[in-house]
């Protein structure tokens, strides 16, 4: 039972960890990043299809998006789908190609962006917890049901918090390293 509970804490918490290395990727930093993108998608033969799936993207430059499509047929629609998304950039149609050019962030900005940041490493935080309080407390209905001794029992929840505090650093490095490059000025 021991293996079993500590396998699947450790489960649940990588979970929260990839979740919250998904959400700081889409958050903009000094240089562009494509898979901002990815959430962005079109009609395309009747399914909706994510742009990055429709087009070759390439970074010519730390602010600058280049997307060119396979279809040309479908630059109208990856035209609009930038402007209805939430990225507040103009795109740039030449006729073959989207370009997409990021102004620099203003200090406020980043300052904003960051604060957004800690915001989901907060998130992730909470959910690790609730996961250890989870586990602690099926240990607990284990130990009432004399499944288990008292003595094992917390000796589990000792290795459950331990994995808490190794996930919790665990977000604070991912978060502290993601500030560092939001302020990090280009």
């Amino acid at each position: 039972m021991e293996k079993e509970t500590l396998d699947q804490t450790e489960k649940l918490m990588n979970k929260a960890i990839t979740k919250l290395k998904e959400d700081l990727s889409l958050i903009r930093t000094g240089r562009v990043n494509s898979r901002i993108l990815e959430k962005i998608s079109i009609i395309y033969y009747e399914t909706p299809t994510p742009i990055t799936q429709l087009c070759q993207v390439s970074i010519p430059d730390a602010r600058t998006l280049l997307l060119q499509p396979w279809d040309k047929n479908i630059l109208k629609e990856v035209e609009k789908a930038i402007l209805k998304s939430d990225l507040g950039i103009t795109p740039s149609n030449d006729g073959t190609n989207i370009r997409l050019v990021f102004p620099p962030l203003s200090e406020d900005r980043r300052k904003e962006l960051v604060k957004n940041m800690h915001k989901h490493g907060e998130e992730c935080k909470v959910i690790i917890r609730n996961i250890r309080r989870d586990q602690n407390e099926h240990i607990k209905r284990a130990q009432n049901d004399d499944l288990i001794s008292e003595d094992l029992m917390y000796n589990i929840q000792e290795k459950i918090q331990k994995t808490t505090d190794k996930f919790i650093l665990m977000v604070e490095e991912l978060v502290r390293a993601k500030e560092k490059e939001i302020m990090e000025v280009h």
